[in-house]
């Protein structure tokens, strides 16, 4: 895909074309799109699936384990404070 601008035309109800090459590189098959409205453009970001099992094992609490909850929230809590 290469980068650059083009000029498109909006029909008489608001549509546009995307352009083919980014719909299949940045789209794919969610075919589903962010708009972001700002003062003078829009934004648009592809909408991505996230896979949150990937962060599971990264999350640091700074302890080795949890044998008590309640004693490890009191101690999260009192932490924060």
């Amino acid at each position: 895909m290469k980068a650059g601008v083009e000029v498109k035309k909006v029909d008489s109800q608001g549509r546009l074309i995307l352009p083919a090459d980014w719909r299949e590189a940045e789209i794919g098959e969610s075919r589903e799109l962010y708009v972001i409205k700002r003062k003078g453009y829009l934004k648009l970001v592809p909408k991505r699936r996230v896979d949150l099992t990937e962060y599971f094992d990264n999350v640091d609490l700074g302890v080795d384990s949890i044998g008590n909850w309640g004693a490890f929230e009191k101690r999260i809590y009192e932490d924060s404070t």
